[in-house]
């Protein structure tokens, strides 16, 4: 999927010959993170700052929505869509990398995107060099430790609201795509003022005379290049990119098309209510929702085809206990192969007996038999893979754009127009899983023994 995100178009870019010895061998051989400074200090105009924005945190479902990357001095980006050839460009010229949590996310990310891509032979994650003088978070609060202060006029927008403002840019709103450069090259540039604190803590007697021209670049004031530039002309949105999905089109035809669906976004009590949602045909309607007789008794009132519950409905094989006085816990574990490849994906999931998990999943597994034993088949879900599967943005982007990933999906109902909580919409997300499973159109999840989780496929 990720492949034809960026022209295809873009001619080879090969280093000239003086610069072969810096770069990696033929082939995308990723440096890992390295502790040494001096390669940053003898060629500062070699080093580039690279910091990626995406749909989201899955290589496996989500895609590279903006590159942005700073060298000598000056800032540009690489919009999806767009050719990475001025990308690339930068890459010959660059001596070392410098991310935050590259490794682990920028650099493999972009290897799926642009395949081949080649990097330098050096690579400094700032994630890893930070640790190394005793200071650990994420970027910006490592930038309030230091004092750092380079995002003025965008001191609310974080990683979630970056893909809200891709989302608002690919439905017509360019602003959206300004603040989202300008966010970017906030990253990049708090990037070099993080190094220069590194250079200044770890280079020793020997190096620390030669730092001057690395923490000059640090500390300068990025100049905004191409695109960046803050009155260059901002591009169409790649909308050959947005996935465009409808109910109709989807399900027109199959059993899902006029059936009626029952979601539950359960929650591990009746202190804390669920969402619930019926859904006939393509309209739903919700209700949060306490015990479990309340559940049972809204569910058997739908008459559903199927139910779909946002809860895992079984134990990792070999369990015989949610409890941690289990005694196959040692041996069996708390996370299913379910779990597991949704996190080798990039889903964010709990294990279904983490200690704050272990009554969510007693009480689905306790509904889903009783559900069943009135001979209605139910299956288990999780709402966010399924969203981040359909290109619609979490409940963390807010009600309205859950709404509007909804609407746009097809789904009418009174919560385009009523007051609705998270859970409910998650309901209705529960629910459109369940109508893809009965089309024939989702991947089961799991492993030997183990009842599957059901996700989309679109």
């Amino acid at each position: 999927m990720l492949l034809d995100l960026f022209s295809p178009d873009a001619p080879a870019v090969e280093a000239p010959a003086e610069q072969e010895p810096k770069r990696a061998t033929a082939g995308p051989l990723r440096p890992k993170s390295s502790s040494i400074l001096s390669p940053l200090i003898a060629d500062p105009d070699g080093v580039l700052f690279l910091d990626i924005e995406t749909t989201g945190l899955s290589r496996y479902y989500d895609y590279v929505t903006l590159i942005g990357f700073g060298i000598g001095g000056e800032y540009n980006v690489v919009l999806a869509g767009e050719d990475p050839q001025p990308f690339l460009a930068a890459l010959t010229r660059a001596r070392s990398v410098v991310t935050f949590n590259g490794s682990g996310f920028d650099l493999p990310f972009l290897e799926d995107t642009i395949p081949g891509i080649e990097w330098p032979r050096h690579h400094v994650d700032l994630r890893y060099a930070c640790r190394a003088i005793d200071r650990t978070g994420g970027q910006k609060e490592i930038e309030r430790e230091l004092g750092i202060n380079c995002r003025e006029g965008i001191e609310e927008v974080d990683g979630a609201a970056a893909v809200i403002l891709w989302h608002r840019y690919m439905r017509g709103d360019r602003s959206a795509l300004r603040q989202l450069i300008e966010y970017n090259r906030a990253d990049v540039q708090a990037m070099g003022l993080i190094l220069d604190h590194v250079v200044s803590e770890r280079a020793g007697a020997d190096l620390f005379l030669r730092t001057d021209d690395l923490r000059r670049l640090c500390s300068a004031t990025l100049r905004r290049r191409g695109t960046a530039a803050l009155l260059a002309p901002l591009p169409s949105p790649p909308t050959h990119l947005r996935r465009v999905v409808h109910f109709v089109d989807l399900f027109r035809g199959t059993p899902a098309e006029m059936a009626t669906i029952v979601g539950l976004d359960l929650t591990g009590s009746a202190e804390r209510p669920s969402g619930f949602a019926a859904m006939r045909g393509s309209v739903a309607e919700t209700a949060t929702l306490g015990t479990d007789e309340a559940i049972l008794e809204a569910v058997f009132a739908a008459a559903p085809d199927l139910v779909s519950i946002d809860s895992p409905l079984c134990l990792p094989v070999g369990r015989t206990r949610v409890t941690d006085d289990d005694p196959t816990r040692d041996e069996a574990g708390i996370m299913r192969v379910s779990e597991r490849i949704l996190k080798k994906r990039g889903i964010n999931v709990y294990p279904c007996l983490l200690p704050s998990m272990q009554r969510l999943t007693e009480r689905g597994i306790r509904l889903a038999q009783a559900i069943r034993e009135r001979g209605i088949p139910v299956i288990e879900c999780y709402p966010g893979a399924a969203q981040d599967i359909m290109g619609i943005p979490r409940k963390g982007a807010g009600e309205e754009w859950l709404k509007l990933g909804m609407s746009e999906f097809g789904v009418t109902g009174p919560f385009t127009f009523q007051k609705v909580n998270h859970d409910e919409l998650d309901a209705i997300t529960c629910c459109l899983v369940g109508s893809f499973h009965l089309a024939g159109r989702t991947e089961a999840l799991g492993g030997e023994g183990e009842e599957p989780m059901m996700v989309p496929v679109i």
